[in-house]
């Protein structure tokens, strides 16, 4: 035998020899590519860490998020300044007016007709809103359930869905988002016959609404007067607003939904058109039987603040419309930064400095 893994120890035995096999040689990194390589580990750390965090995040929640900041908040003189101006507005409008007006940093408030009973018209739609995001807490509905337009369920007045075609499916997302943004009564009609109406009166109480009631003559589009009417107050509009602005309105998630549904509301009079483009704002408006309204959380340079303007027994709809962007510029005219108001502030700054 000739194969040279073996070595002959005897006729008869053979010792089993491994071959050597050669060490490749060692490659030394050049220093560029030392660089790299380092570069590259500390690119890819921080997106590591990034993501463990976001994950650690989700497993240990933290308790309370941080309160927004707000540099300059309205003071006290401001604030007499500014009702006194809103009451004497309100106190000159020949119709019915109630106000509900909260900085939601400092907690200051001031109310006008908080508890007077006006037609809800599509303010009505907030709570229902609100109605629908408890049944998919429930598990009972989701934003993707699919939901078909009826002969029954088309109704005039605002919105597009009346035009849609009868047997068509819409989601529960879509239906929610034209009830707000375009205050469409057909999508309203829609979700009110799914949830049923012992449902939202049963959901309206739990709610803690006492004023705010649903019936169907309240939905009625007339102009003149209904059997049964959907009543609401100023108080009851802005508590509801309060309640999605901290969170608390359903749950959490579901009050950042609703928020961002009301802040895609189309309408650009009323509250709106007293702010400037530049403010953010969710909002409801509401227009019937000779009642106007519009309902919002106004996001300024001063903080965050709920208004909530309720007329009824108006002279007209223009009228109404204009008194709520009077009632909105008085507050933008204080809760708005000018170049004069920062200049005064710097030079405030530069004092204090200088005596201490």
């Amino acid at each position: 035998m000739n194969n040279p893994r073996f070595k002959k120890v005897s006729k008869r035995h053979f010792v089993s020899q491994p071959i050597p096999v050669p060490e490749p040689p060692k490659k030394r990194l050049s220093p560029g590519m030392v660089f790299f390589a380092v570069f590259v580990s500390a690119a890819l750390a921080f997106p590591l860490y990034q993501v463990g965090v976001h994950f650690v995040s989700k497993l240990n929640p933290a308790s309370e998020e941080p309160q927004k900041t707000v540099e300059v908040p309205i003071n006290d003189t401001e604030w007499q300044h500014m009702v006194a101006g809103l009451e004497n507005a309100s106190a000159s409008y020949r119709g019915k007016v109630g106000i509900y007006l909260k900085d939601l940093h400092t907690g200051k408030f001031w109310e006008y007709n908080p508890d007077r009973l006006f037609p809800s018209a599509s303010l009505i739609k907030v709570p229902i809103m609100a109605a629908a995001f408890e049944k998919i807490k429930a598990g009972e509905l989701t934003l993707d359930t699919q939901i078909k337009l009826t002969r029954q369920d088309r109704w005039g007045g605002s919105g597009s869905l009346k035009w849609v075609r009868e047997g068509t499916r819409l989601s529960v997302m879509e239906i929610i988002y034209k009830m707000i943004t375009e205050s469409d009564n057909t999508a309203t009609h829609m979700l009110i016959d799914y949830l049923g109406f012992d449902f939202l009166q049963m959901e309206f109480s739990r709610l803690g609404l006492v004023y705010t009631k649903i019936y169907p003559e309240g939905l009625n589009l007339t102009s003149g007067r209904v059997a049964r009417e959907n009543y609401t107050t100023a108080r009851e509009m802005a508590d509801l607003l309060e309640q999605i602005y901290e969170g608390k309105l359903i749950d959490k998630n579901s009050s950042e939904q609703m928020l961002e549904f009301l802040k895609h509301t189309k309408s650009r009079s009323r509250l709106r058109r007293g702010l400037p483009l530049g403010w953010e704002i969710g909002h409801k408006t509401g227009l019937l039987r000779r009642s106007c309204h519009d309902v919002g959380i106004v996001f300024s340079p001063r903080g965050d603040y709920i208004i909530a303007v309720l007329t009824s027994d108006v002279p007209n709809y223009s009228s109404a419309k204009n008194f709520i962007d009077k009632v909105a510029k008085v507050t933008y005219k204080y809760y708005k930064i000018d170049s004069d108001y920062a200049q005064s502030s710097r030079v405030n700054t530069v004092e204090i400095t200088k005596s201490m």
